[in-house]
């Protein structure tokens, strides 16, 4: 095949490379803003074969699964918040419940799933941080 008839797909995606980074600049406040409120960070980007967890933490004993959604242009796609759809909550639960089965240790006496959202400005600085705690 000739290099100028392969599909437009077969290319990388710029917008999904400024998702990504996006991504990870909000990981990156939401794990920054929780460990300032005294969370201690267990892991991050934690993966099994059905997903993601984007962050786990421990809150004075109460073990905390959150979920960060990012935006640079909340207009366009809608808020972060909106972005938490029930089927992205499904899945975070899913996943938690996964986790948890694979913990050798006692399981945690009390567990929860956070909310962080960040909007950040076109300069990258954050516009809005918001936390929910036990979000779903």
């Amino acid at each position: 095949m000739d290099i100028r008839q392969q599909s437009s797909r077969s290319k990388p995606r710029r917008s999904t490379d400024n998702r990504v980074a996006t991504g990870r600049m909000g990981e990156s406040a939401a794990a920054d803003y929780l460990v300032n409120l005294g969370y201690r960070m267990i892991a991050r980007n934690w993966r099994c074969r059905i997903g993601e967890i984007d962050l786990i933490a421990d809150d004075g004993g109460t073990l905390v699964f959150v979920e960060v959604r990012a935006r640079t242009n909340p207009t366009r796609f809608g808020t972060a918040l909106e972005a938490v759809t029930p089927l992205k909550q499904r899945q975070v639960r899913e996943v938690a419940a996964y986790y948890l089965a694979q913990l050798k240790s006692a399981s945690p006496s009390s567990i929860r799933c956070d909310v962080v959202a960040v909007t950040f400005r076109v300069d990258g600085s954050i516009a809005e941080l918001r936390h929910i705690p036990g979000a779903f």
